[in-house]
């Protein structure tokens, strides 16, 4: 499964780089395969992997800011590996089979 998760300390500030930072080591360390992306981060793993590395995540964030906002979307296909990259690359091909010459 993927799943994209944003979390948002409430009355930090505008920067959130700092807190984006500290999640990116968690994920890192978890070894699953991961997107950071301008808005969220992607993982991909099992399911039970990917919501312990989200977990972890929000509680971190939750030790830095007296309150959290998490937000996850969860794409749950059976049998799909690799979703991050060939979700991506299956919409590339058909813009670029799309394009004019």
């Amino acid at each position: 499964m993927i799943a994209e998760f944003s979390i948002v300390p409430v009355g930090k500030g505008e920067s959130l780089s700092p807190y984006v930072a500290e999640c990116v080591k968690i994920v890192e360390e978890s070894g699953l395969e991961y997107r950071l992306c301008p808005m969220g981060t992607v993982v991909e793993g099992e399911y039970d992997e990917v919501m312990e590395v989200i977990g972890r995540c929000h509680a971190r964030v939750r030790g830095m800011a007296s309150r959290v906002l998490t937000t996850i979307k969860i794409d749950d296909r059976e049998g799909a590996r690799g979703a991050i990259d060939s979700k991506v690359r299956s919409v590339q091909a058909k813009v670029s089979g799309m394009q004019k010459t």
